[in-house]
């Protein structure tokens, strides 16, 4: 899974919280929250597309993922390429650090 940047995360929490959404719309928001030009806007659009985050049809952007299923499967990756994907070696470690 493709692991987002955080200003392309902070995108798509943007249409997570409004989809779906014109890109007309879409482009209106983020200049406002972003201070981002239209071209910003659409590049962000077209490369979340070809990740498979989103899609857009007929100048409509809606999420193929959920945050949730973003989220979880970041962690999955995180516990995988850290702890040797032990589930209980990542929580030994938070505990022995006293941090849970």
């Amino acid at each position: 899974m493709y692991q987002m940047t955080e200003t392309e995360f902070k995108f798509v929490e943007l249409i997570w919280s409004k989809e779906p959404i014109g890109s007309g719309e879409l482009v209106k928001l983020c200049v406002d929250r972003f201070d981002w030009k239209k071209s910003t806007t659409y590049t962000f659009i077209k490369k979340l597309c070809e990740q498979g985050i989103l899609q857009n049809e007929q100048a409509v952007v809606t999420s193929r993922i959920s945050r949730e299923m973003y989220l979880q499967q970041q962690g999955e990756e995180f516990v995988a390429k850290t702890f040797e994907g032990s589930l209980p070696k990542m929580i030994a470690a938070f505990i022995e650090r006293e941090r849970l």
